[in-house]
């Protein structure tokens, strides 16, 4: 990719930086979009990336910054994602619009290949088997009971596809399912029972009877940036196809902590209305775009535990 410019929005957050490194190593100009980008400096994933601090729900700022770089290649990353708020949150449709400026702009500067990031939640829940790109159902929006995260996911998603083809450049959509690893907002799932086991508590959970497929949150970035530098078209899940019981997962999390905390199965309620089964065909991120994960399920949690192990020393 040596010559080509590449802008990636939501660097900073929980995904975007660990796209950079493959980036970089495909031989992409990086540049990287934050709202707090100084905050980012000094931080290793953003050695020879160029940041731009800007809002992008402000469409002067958002537009500006591609007419200034005319990037070549966009990875659009960024989104509201705060824990318990994101789902329903009204800045949903903020997004959507202002993705949809970002997205006609860089078209529009003769941008040739973009990449988006979608949810597993765009799936219809099934409780069956793994979920395969153009054959598992769709969330119906017009039927209501879909989160407005969703809704706007699914909508940019289209969006995005239709655009690209009529302005004749290139474009995936990789749908996200479920990650962990450093940086992880502390009250999600597998950080709050690492968090409380650490301090020798006990961390209370569901029945764990969850079926789910969990990637290391590098992977994800990884699997991002490879994506990108690939010819691939249309949607790709980026998730892993190895399932496990989220009681399993937390299990483990206490196997290898030790210390006085237990797992307290059936001490929480299960979230209303969630899947039986949530765990993606990753056959196209394989074969197609020719992509592994680099962490298996051991590795991945002795890197968050010792990165929450580390910030409590902090």
């Amino acid at each position: 990719m040596s010559g080509a410019r590449v802008l990636v929005t939501g660097a900073g957050g929980f995904i975007g930086r660990w796209s950079l490194p493959r980036l970089r190593a495909s031989g992409f100009e990086v540049h990287a979009v934050s709202s707090r980008a100084r905050a980012l400096a000094g931080m290793p994933e953003f050695r020879e990336v160029t940041v731009h601090e800007a809002d992008l729900l402000s469409m002067h700022a958002a537009t500006g910054l591609i007419r200034a770089l005319r990037p070549s290649h966009l990875l659009h990353l960024a989104w509201i994602a705060t824990p318990g708020v994101y789902a329903d949150s009204p800045l949903n449709d903020r997004w959507l619009d202002a993705s949809r400026a970002l997205l006609h702009e860089f078209l529009a500067c003769g941008g040739s290949r973009v990449v988006g990031a979608g949810t597993c939640a765009e799936y219809a829940p099934s409780g069956r088997g793994p979920c395969i790109e153009g054959l598992t159902p769709l969330a119906d929006a017009a039927a209501g009971g879909v989160s407005p995260y969703a809704r706007c996911k699914l909508a940019l998603g289209g969006e995005l596809g239709r655009a690209a083809r009529v302005a004749g450049a290139s474009s995936a959509w990789g749908r996200v399912f479920l990650q962990f690893g450093p940086h992880e907002p502390p009250e999600r799932l597998v950080p709050s029972v690492i968090r409380r086991l650490l301090r020798g508590e006990d961390a209370p959970c569901s029945h764990g009877r969850q079926v789910r497929g969990f990637l290391h949150v590098a992977d994800v970035g990884d699997a991002f940036a490879a994506l990108l530098a690939s010819p691939v078209e249309g949607t790709v899940n980026i998730g892993s196809d190895r399932s496990l019981t989220i009681g399993g997962l937390v299990e483990a999390i206490a196997a290898r902590i030790g210390g006085p905390g237990r797992v307290l199965r059936d001490a929480r309620p299960a979230p209303a209305n969630e899947p039986a089964v949530l765990v993606a065909d990753a056959t196209r991120l394989r074969r197609e775009v020719g992509w592994t994960p680099s962490f298996d399920l051991d590795a991945a949690l002795e890197d968050t535990i010792d990165w929450w192990r580390a910030e409590r020393r902090r």
